[in-house]
């Protein structure tokens, strides 16, 4: 296996990346300028180095704790649970939500070995315990392990004085947050419903 061959199986084990585009991927690479392309090999090699969870959310950050959490000016009343740190991403681009988030790190799924020890609930009960959170979003994906999940949150949350919502109709059934258009996105935060 040659050095080109290597490189396209590496790129085609990326999520959405078949061996064709990682074949077109490294073929942009090798007609690229060679600063660019080293450049860019640093930041790969450098990323899991540079980048760390926040302590306080769980999602992705340079900086601990994130620019979400020490933001003073965001809604600290409102969290909203995602299933992972690139829902986050999805959900400040609609430009739509000012509160807090929380990262759970997956969905229950019992089939895949993932219990809900296997999640950051516990470190969730700990941010509602201290009362200043009046209302909880789960922005679970709506499939049947993302609401499996809603619904074990909401029964855990349903013990504290906190509104529970989820997200409103919009999202397609077995979809994900990550593909969601902004529209979409904006109306289902909007249009949430108590649970």
């Amino acid at each position: 296996m040659n050095a080109i061959d290597e490189l396209t199986e590496s790129f085609a084990r990326l999520p959405g990346i078949g061996k064709k585009s990682a074949g077109r991927l490294v073929n942009h690479i090798l007609n690229s300028d060679k600063a660019w392309a080293q450049k860019f090999a640093t930041q790969i090699a450098t990323l899991q180095d540079r980048i760390c969870r926040c302590s306080v959310c769980g999602s992705w950050t340079e900086k601990d704790p994130c620019r979400i959490c020490s933001d003073p000016s965001r809604d600290k009343s409102v969290i909203c649970v995602v299933e992972q740190p690139q829902d986050v991403a999805t959900i400040e681009n609609a430009h739509e939500f000012n509160g807090l988030f929380h990262v759970l790190g997956g969905v229950i799924a019992p089939l895949d070995g993932v219990g809900p020890d296997s999640l950051r609930i516990s470190e969730l009960l700990a941010r509602l315990r201290d009362g200043n959170v009046k209302e909880v979003i789960i922005a679970t994906n709506p499939t049947v392990e993302g609401d499996t999940t809603a619904l074990y949150l909401k029964k855990l949350i349903s013990l504290m004085d906190i509104v529970v919502t989820r997200l409103a109709s919009g999202l397609p059934v077995g979809g994900d947050l990550e593909y969601a258009d902004k529209l979409t996105l904006a109306r289902s935060l909007n249009g949430r419903m108590k649970m």
